[in-house]
Parts: structure tokens; C-alpha cells; sequence
């Protein structure tokens, strides 16, 4: 197996941060599934004898680049996410209609949603854009949410 093969299904799963099938990992380098399947076997080999603080790991969606289980305590040193109770709940509530229109999520929440929703887009784990006709915003979480709390797939959670 080429190495450079396995290099450029390193980069794809690094840059595309959450878990991507075999077959979109073939169909980005135009090759076949099983030259892509057998580059992806020799990177889990690679990682796996460099002792390395990362992983490939397969999900239900496919495989993705993360962090080893033991290293998370560092995850929650160096990324500064200290939420609430309200402001999770918050969270969860736009992750779970996705998008959700800001005036729908305040009806849901109350009022004290508006500060967990500016706290929440200041970490960077909600995304909020003016709709159309200008009256609310639409909300939805980002690639940030996903990476953070590993969900690749929010119908999922329903």
C-alpha cells in the first residue's frame, strides 16, 4: 500500500473532523474502496504501533481521527467550555431541533435563554444568523459541538 495513500487519508480525517465512511474517503481520492479501505488499515496499524495520543476509531457514521480516552482530562484543561446547568439544556434544545429560531428556543426556555444563547455562541458551539425577513435569528449548533461532545449524527439523539 502506498504510504502517501495513507497520509492523505490522515489529512481527510483530520480536516474533515468527524467520522467519514470508506466510501467518501474513496470518492475524495478518486480511487476504489478497497485501496482506500487498505490505506485505512495500514493508518490504524501505523497509530497503533507509534503509541500516539491519537486514534482512528470507527463510529456507526465511520471513522474518524480523535483523542485517546485517557488524554480527555486535557480536553477539559485546555478547552474552556464551563457550562451551566441552563446553558446546557439550552444547548441541548437547539441541538435537538436544529435549527431552532431564537424566539421558538425563548418559548421553550424563557427568557433567561438569551444569555445562555450569547454564551453559547461565544464558545463557539452554536452558530446564530438573521432570518430572511429579519425579525429572529436561526440557531444551530457548530462543527465545535460535534467534535466536543462526538456526535456525528443528531437523529441520534432523538
Amino acid at each position: 500500500m502506498s504510504e502517501l495513500v495513507s497520509q492523505k487519508i490522515e489529512a481527510i480525517l483530520y480536516l474533515k473532523g468527524q467520522a467519514i465512511t470508506i466510501a467518501e474517503i474513496a470518492e475524495i481520492l478518486a480511487c476504489d474502496q478497497s485501496t482506500a479501505e487498505e490505506g485505512l488499515i495500514d493508518l490504524i496499524a501505523e497509530y497503533a504501533h507509534r503509541n500516539s495520543a491519537l486514534e482512528i476509531a470507527e463510529t456507526d457514521t465511520g471513522f474518524s481521527l480523535r483523542l485517546r480516552e485517557e488524554f480527555a482530562d486535557l480536553v477539559q484543561k485546555l478547552v474552556p467550555s464551563d457550562l451551566g446547568r441552563g446553558a446546557l439544556r439550552t444547548l441541548a434544545a437547539i441541538a435537538l431541533k436544529n435549527p431552532i429560531t431564537q424566539s421558538e428556543l425563548v418559548e421553550l426556555r424563557g427568557s433567561g435563554a438569551y444569555p445562555q444563547i450569547q454564551e453559547l455562541v461565544e464558545q463557539g458551539f452554536v452558530r446564530k444568523r438573521r432570518q430572511s425577513d429579519g425579525r429572529s435569528y436561526w440557531l444551530q449548533v457548530t462543527e465545535k459541538f460535534h467534535q466536543y461532545f462526538e456526535i456525528d449524527d443528531l437523529s441520534k439523539l432523538v
